[in-house]
């Protein structure tokens, strides 16, 4: 479907680009009152991409917002939601470095401005055995990384989020080594699906859903869409992702959704999707790549997906 000239950047984008970088800064105590408890709101057009508006329900905002894994700011699922609310999100840059011809370092403003923003409704499938549905907003990352030119030595990329003890107490509990790590090969970074997301359901992301931009890489494992992102690195290896350095036998680099590699400690044949028909709900099948093997199957044409799981 063509899109019209003038859905393509609408003014409303950028009418609110100041209301949003104000609300992103709000204080804690104005963040949890009942006027503020969902955020600015963030204009954005249905994307066209193939693949990238599933049929399902959408999960409800209240589960989605509410249920969460970000162990920066505690190990329950609730614990989030009430701890990040201390997250200073302005002012925020994101350094993009590397095996790069113009390395960069971008204002967060810079990044609302620098593709149109889309909307894209993804499945979420944690590596736990539960899922989501969510409507995020943003852009294709391809966007961002073309702008600072890969060499032709840049095989992987990194992405390392924020750690600052004074604002995310989970990092006293020593899960991980902080700061957060994760890493795409290159071609995976730049197929288009794989979203840089600033919102979801229509407004500025929530501090507990990995404000002010997180990675979406919706046929991986949740925990590969890192969130709090403040540095892009374009790397000739493989570089060492926080969960493969803690458990690489649970933990592979690639870590895809199939149903076929289990956990060693639980089947991923099947998931509970959150929110649906209660705690009685029955189990779903898991699909390989999380339904979007239509779309990125080629890019693994050949790898042993057991090995390289």
């Amino acid at each position: 479907m063509k899109v019209p000239a003038s859905e393509i950047t609408p003014r409303a984008l950028f009418e609110q680009r100041r209301l949003l970088l104000s609300a992103l800064a709000l204080p804690t105590t104005l963040a949890a009152s009942p006027a503020l408890a969902k955020g600015a709101p963030l204009a954005a057009t249905r994307s066209a991409l193939p693949g990238a508006l599933v049929m399902d329900k959408p999960t409800e905002y209240r589960d989605a917002t509410n249920y969460n894994n970000y162990y920066e700011f505690g190990l329950d699922k609730d614990e989030p939601a009430r701890q990040a609310q201390r997250l200073r999100t302005q002012p925020w840059t994101v350094q993009v470095d590397g095996e790069c011809l113009k390395p960069q370092t971008f204002g967060l403003e810079e990044l609302l401005k620098l593709a149109p923003m889309e909307e894209r409704i993804y499945r979420l499938r944690c590596v736990e055995g539960w899922s989501m549905v969510i409507p995020w907003i943003g852009y294709s990352l391809a966007e961002l990384l073309k702008k600072v030119e890969p060499t032709g030595k840049a095989k992987y990329v990194e992405f390392v989020t924020l750690a600052d003890k004074a604002q995310m107490p989970g990092l006293s509990a020593n899960v991980l080594d902080w700061p957060y790590r994760e890493g795409l090969r290159l071609d995976e970074a730049l197929h288009p699906l794989t979203l840089l997301s600033f919102g979801m359901y229509g407004e500025v992301l929530p501090k507990q859903n990995g404000a002010p931009l997180r990675l979406v890489v919706p046929w991986k494992y949740g925990f590969k869409s890192a969130k709090s992102l403040v540095r892009i690195r374009l790397t000739e290896k493989m570089p060492v992702t926080s969960w493969n350095a803690a458990a690489p036998r649970e933990y592979g680099f690639f870590s895809n959704v199939n149903p076929q590699v289990d956990h060693p400690r639980w089947s991923q044949a099947s998931e509970r999707r959150i929110g649906e028909d209660g705690l009685f709900a029955k189990r779903r099948p898991t699909l390989l790549f999380n339904g979007y093997a239509e779309q990125v199957g080629q890019l693994y044409t050949g790898m042993d997906l057991r090995r390289w799981f």
